[in-house]
């Protein structure tokens, strides 16, 4: 028997991503979604209870937040899916089960998924592998539209305050979302790490080392941070070929 979810979520294209997460797993059976968190709340108050509710937090006139304090009790498993992580705390005080930080991979939502299930026969469970190639954000630079950003084209990310400036092989996007809230996803794959307090940077992309500093693909220049420079050099080293005075 498949999973019953429903998502609340006032954004289209969120949902329209967790919809296309749900139908890639046997296991789910999307039978409802609601943009309008006050539609969801009568609606779900009065109907049957589900396995999975996912939620946003920040919606208008209810927060997912205060929603979730009168529907909690029509879900097995309460997940919210947010952009923010500064709600992380609030979430699991009224015993949400998961948290997915936005823009969260196919991987870890199926992780999340056959962990809160360990049940599911594992025929219809999704051995976690990092399949995704992309993610999308939010361009400031071209009307805030959502922009498909592949992983093989990012060279770095730099933090300014609240958003962040990602540097592809082919443009720089900006987008208004925390730095670390990125490096969630992109540190699950080897090749970014952290150089600085300010950048993630991709391993492959380097160009050149002088000193303390890195010099990338695209001409960006990184300083090291004292905290991450065994990491970084650790890395150099690996790919550095010996070679014997003669």
């Amino acid at each position: 028997m498949k999973l019953k979810c429903i998502i609340i979520d006032d954004d289209l294209h969120s949902i329209n991503g967790l919809k296309s997460y749900i139908s890639s797993l046997a296991s789910l059976e999307l039978i409802q979604y609601y943009t309008d968190p006050v539609l969801a709340l009568n609606e779900i108050s009065a109907g049957l209870a589900v396995d999975i509710i996912f939620m946003d937090v920040d919606m208008p006139l209810i927060s997912g937040l205060e929603l979730s304090k009168s529907i909690r009790h029509k879900t097995d498993k309460l997940i919210f899916t947010t952009s923010h992580s500064k709600y992380a705390y609030e979430a699991f005080e009224i015993y949400a089960n998961a948290y997915l930080l936005k823009p969260y991979t196919f991987a870890r939502f199926a992780e999340t998924i056959n962990k809160l299930f360990p049940q599911v026969p594992s025929s219809q469970q999704v051995n976690i592998k990092h399949t995704d190639d992309y993610f999308f954000v939010r361009n400031k630079s071209d009307h805030n539209n959502l922009i498909k950003v592949r992983y093989s084209d990012i060279v770095a990310v730099e933090s300014l305050q609240n958003y962040v400036r990602i540097f592809t092989l082919n443009e720089t996007i900006v987008s208004y979302i925390a730095l670390s809230e990125i490096k969630i996803i992109l540190l699950e794959f080897p090749n970014f790490a952290q150089a600085h307090r300010s950048f993630i940077i991709a391993k492959n992309y380097i160009e050149k080392v002088e000193g303390h500093t890195l010099k990338m693909i695209n001409n960006l220049t990184i300083n090291i941070g004292n905290s991450y420079r065994d990491n970084i050099q650790d890395y150099i080293k690996e790919k550095t070929i010996k070679t014997s005075r003669s």
